[in-house]
């Protein structure tokens, strides 16, 4: 390889090195706002992705298993350079959280309880969901292309709130999109070939019997999680309590829902909540190994299914299908936003906090993390004593 293009791949690793070191250390708020912020980052600050593309990625992660966000991190930098360029973002995306997470673990053991963090969300949470809102009006701007699609839109997110399984809400918005599309043998063919070629990669691997707290039982147990878990960190929950407290008894039921409360409050994706329960269970080397047991799925299931994106979006019939799912997925985070915001938004204060936030993105076209840490900030004036 010529040095000019050797400097060229390694100015793109260095960029992606510091882009998600940075997005890994303020991305608080759970998936939907870790999109949003990479969505600024990515699209619209860098260039490096158009709306379209962005939306194909972030579809392709709701299809295979893991943690969506820190999937989109890993597509993003396999896209941008390659599979140096995979391992790099996705890394550089969970390290910081994965540090601070080993340091709060620390403490738990030390002191037996959690620091608080009460004020620091609270200015941040209301931060969080303005910079949702906005990404969710530019992606719904790209991704409703027509008026069937906002009526799958609506359909999606009605489903949604009648709390339909995930996958099942992509599927049908993938379906119901299949009507305008005229199908012809040819592409059906090629549509099936892609779907024969995605399917395989959703499996998982099978339960890990034992009863004593061992580094490799424990990699096992969580990358049987990290192979199979789909949906909401409410759902990583469920997996964490079957096998931990009342599988293995491994965890009481406080220590469980302390590490949840950990990978909530701290940026980054709420994953690394393995990393705590790993360094309750066997200090810094149970830390390390939980997270690479729950991370390392992930990698393997965006390497082997990015090679698909395209081609599926070059298929008529399977580009159809994805705008239908691209509305579906909007649909959820729609609905996750309501969440979020029906709790973040507790007063007159932190509902300001929001029409300040919307204001600035609109007005000034700010940083998002500049605003994540004077958020931060305006919490922990407004709780000082």
């Amino acid at each position: 390889m010529p040095p000019a293009m050797d400097q060229s791949k390694n100015n793109r690793l260095t960029e992606l090195a510091l882009v998600f070191l940075k997005l890994g250390t303020v991305a608080f708020g759970g998936p939907a706002a870790h999109v949003a912020m990479m969505d600024e980052q990515i699209v619209r600050q860098r260039g490096w992705l158009t709306n379209q593309e962005f939306l194909d990625y972030l579809s392709a992660t709701n299809f295979i298993p893991g943690p969506n966000s820190t999937e989109m991190a890993i597509h993003i930098g396999h896209r941008r350079a390659g599979w140096l360029g995979l391992i790099v973002a996705g890394t550089c995306f969970i390290l910081p959280a994965a540090i601070i997470v080993t340091a709060i673990g620390w403490a738990y053991v030390k002191f037996g309880k959690l620091p608080q963090a009460t004020g620091l969300l609270y200015g941040i949470e209301p931060v969080v969901i303005a910079i949702i809102l906005q990404a969710l009006w530019k992606l719904g701007s790209a991704a409703i292309k027509n008026g069937w699609l906002v009526i799958i839109t609506m359909v999606a997110g009605l489903l949604s709130i009648l709390r339909v399984n995930e996958l099942l809400i992509l599927a049908i918005g993938g379906i119901a999109a299949l009507p305008w599309t005229r199908l012809t043998s040819d592409e059906l063919k090629k549509f099936g070939d892609t779907a024969r070629a995605w399917i395989p990669f959703t499996g998982g691997v099978g339960a890990v019997a034992g009863t004593t707290v061992g580094l490799w039982p424990m990699f096992l147990i969580f990358a049987k999680i990290g192979s199979v878990l789909f949906g909401s960190g409410y759902v990583l929950l469920a997996f964490l309590r079957a096998d931990l407290v009342e599988r293995y008894h491994w965890l009481t039921q406080r220590q469980l829902f302390d590490a949840i409360a950990v990978g909530q409050v701290t940026p980054g994706p709420l994953f690394t909540t393995a990393t705590f329960i790993g360094y309750i269970l066997r200090g810094p080397k149970g830390a390390l190994v939980a997270t690479l047991g729950i991370f390392l799925p992930a990698f393997f299931f965006v390497a082997i299914s990015a090679p698909l994106v395209p081609k599926l979006r070059s298929s008529v019939i399977a580009s159809k299908v994805l705008d239908g799912v691209n509305v579906a997925s909007l649909a959820l985070m729609i609905v996750v936003t309501w969440q979020l915001g029906r709790a973040a938004l507790v007063d007159w204060w932190t509902v300001g906090i929001v029409v300040a936030s919307l204001l600035i993105l609109y007005r000034y076209r700010v940083n998002s993390v500049w605003l994540v840490l004077a958020g931060g900030l305006c919490g922990l004036i407004a709780h000082m004593p």
